[in-house]
């Protein structure tokens, strides 16, 4: 685990909460699979319809207070202090499983159909609540790896609660176990809670009243009002359609492909799971935990290839197999285990940033309501999977790999649709992938760049690489002014410009002014742009004096000026170490490099020779 993941689970501002949320997400996964295998083995006449109408009635039930009580849950999470609003949840919970409890022992399963019902009412009180209280409790950076840990947490619970019914319904007195379970996990869910610290209400002034559908419809509203957030929402949505797919057609899967027993299916649903957890804990070293937009469709891309890779990798004619064992052991089915895996930690990695992102844009007064219209969302979507399953293994009969294939051709679609969204953030992703496998980069003071207001940043330029460096590593999308002649060439000339760099020709006046005027307007739209004073490349290594241009965009627009010292990038291949860049053969691997960043300079202060100055300061003798 990464070294700020750690920490935080060392933190009291989070590891109560992450207890709770891990228990609640473990209990409904108990309660509800203790039911459905109760119900799968219950007795002629122990039920008071069939089955297969009673595991639908369950599904139902549990899904149908998403849409009924999300709305008025996310305006009670708004209005109320939230560590003040979790504990009462968690006090419904233990009510509701005392009287499950009273449901298993009596084997009342209508009254624990009831109860299931209620299960879910607590659930969609609580998701509002469970993500809007992160941003309040972490600070920026550590909304990441926060949301890493919770969405670990989650599918671990789910699996555990999973594997756990399995073990409670096969036990002696299974009905006894399962009612004691049930209570026990419910108050330790309860007394975790006791300790997370207070929340304060984020919109006290809320007005509450009970109307869930003008609710339902103004939370909606709320969530669409940002496009940047909904789009995350449906994102988000769409991952919990697949998830829901996948879980539900496991069982099948196993036993008809796979020639596997209820331990396969386990088997699966680990897989799955420890996937999303090792991409949830891993999207955070990858983003270098901030929030990377640019990873969310590459998280994309890889559900689409190994959920393919799984679709067609199943075995034409399976052996005979008659345990759990001959089937972890029989090889053809390894690349087909591999890419389950796989497929969980592209989802791990597709997911932490969109929540991440979708609380960090939420308004503070309206956070718990966005998320609100998110469980909407998610339900509705989960519905709409069931549809698709109905459809094409009932009405269409396709088999279940077919359905898997379809999935991932319709996730290609998805994905597609999210690059296209965000091309630029999904380059400077791989430019710091990129940059960070060809060096061995290090930071010193990024938290002087600023997170929102407009800036300039003067930097030493050294090689062709400086400015793909910069863009990598900071958090914000960075407006480079750039030479005409490269900015212009036909093969780049469209993407750098969607990416924002602004052309300049030192011999052209026209090209001087529109640069000037579009340096001026970037700035007054609150971006961050980019020059390298020196004009040129150092033939040297040396700092050279800074051009006036500088002051002329001071005088037009005064931001703060921020300097940034290049160290270590002398000597490399995209230098002019050799009297000519990219000359003969790359002779320096794994080069070991420095950015750093200084305090901002108020505008009224900074001058070409000061900033030169300051910059040499930050560089030192690394050249």
């Amino acid at each position: 685990m990464p070294q700020n993941q750690a920490s935080l689970m060392k933190q009291k501002r989070f590891l109560p909460y992450f207890i709770t949320q891990f228990f609640g997400a473990f209990n409904d996964n108990i309660f509800k699979n203790v039911l459905l295998l109760f119900v799968a083995f219950a007795g002629v006449g122990a039920l008071p319809v069939s089955s297969n109408l009673f595991i639908n009635l369950a599904a139902g039930l549990f899904i149908l207070p998403f849409f009924l009580f999300s709305a008025s849950a996310g305006v009670l999470a708004d209005k109320y202090e939230k560590s003040w609003f979790i504990r009462k949840v968690k006090l419904a919970e233990i009510a509701i499983m005392c009287l499950g409890a009273i449901g298993f022992i009596t084997e009342s399963y209508v009254i624990l159909l009831i109860l299931l019902f209620l299960m879910g009412t607590q659930s969609a009180f609580f998701g509002p609540v469970k993500y809007a209280l992160l941003p309040q409790q972490l600070k920026a950076n550590e909304l990441v790896p926060g949301n890493a840990l919770v969405e670990t947490g989650t599918f671990l619970a789910i699996l555990l609660g999973t594997l756990g019914a399995g073990v409670i319904a096969s036990a002696d007195d299974a009905k006894y176990v399962a009612a004691a379970c049930v209570i026990v996990f419910a108050l330790l869910g309860y007394i975790s809670s006791r300790s997370i610290p207070c929340a304060p209400a984020s919109n006290p002034s809320l007005k509450f009243r009970w109307q869930p559908i003008k609710q339902t419809k103004q939370t909606i509203a709320i969530a669409k009002a940002d496009p940047t957030i909904f789009k995350a929402l449906m994102a988000i949505s769409w991952f919990w359609f697949l998830g829901a797919a996948y879980l539900t057609q496991f069982p099948n899967f196993t036993k008809l492909h796979l020639n596997g027993s209820e331990s396969a299916v386990s088997f699966l649903l680990a897989l799955f799971s420890i996937g999303i957890a090792l991409g949830s804990l891993a999207c955070d070293k990858l983003s270098n935990h901030r929030i990377e937009v640019g990873i969310v469709p590459l998280g994309s891309l890889g559900i689409t290839v190994f959920g393919a890779l799984m679709a067609t990798s199943v075995p034409e004619t399976m052996s005979n197999i008659t345990s759990f064992s001959e089937l972890i052991h029989y090889s053809p089915l390894w690349p087909l285990f591999a890419y389950l895996l796989l497929l969980g930690a592209s989802g791990g990695v597709f997911i932490v940033p969109l929540y991440a992102l979708m609380q960090q844009r939420a308004q503070v007064k309206q956070r718990a309501q966005v998320i609100a219209a998110l469980n909407i969302f998610n339900s509705l979507f989960m519905v709409g999977s069931a549809v698709l399953g109905i459809v094409c293994l009932s009405l269409l009969e396709l088999t279940i790999p077919q359905l898997f294939l379809l999935l991932a051709i319709l996730n290609f679609l998805v994905a597609s649709y999210l690059f296209i969204q965000v091309p630029i953030f999904v380059v400077r992703f791989l430019l710091w992938v990129l940059t960070h496998t060809m060096y061995r980069v290090s930071h010193k003071n990024l938290h002087h760049l600023p997170e929102k207001q407009g800036a300039l940043l003067v930097c030493n330029h050294v090689s062709y690489m400086d400015a793909l460096l910069l863009s990598a590593v900071c958090p914000r999308l960075i407006r480079f002014v750039m030479e005409e002649e490269y900015a212009n060439t036909p093969a780049l000339k469209k993407f750098l410009s969607r990416a924002g760099v602004i052309p300049i020709s030192a011999t052209n006046r026209r090209s001087i002014i529109r640069a000037f005027n579009q340096v001026e307007h970037a700035l007054e739209q609150g971006h961050i742009v980019c020059i390298f004073p020196e004009g040129r490349l150092t033939p040297d290594g040396e700092i050279h004096p800074f051009l006036r241009g500088m002051d002329i965009i001071l005088k037009r627009s005064p931001v703060p000026v921020i300097p940034v010292a290049l160290k270590g990038m002398w000597g490399s291949y995209f230098s002019r170490h050799k009297g000519k860049a990219c000359q003969g053969l790359p002779t320096r691997y794994w080069s070991r490099i420095e950015i750093e960043v200084g305090e901002p300079v108020p505008p009224e202060l900074a001058s070409t020779a000061m900033m030169q100055q300051k910059v040499a300061q930050l560089r030192g003798d690394w050249r």
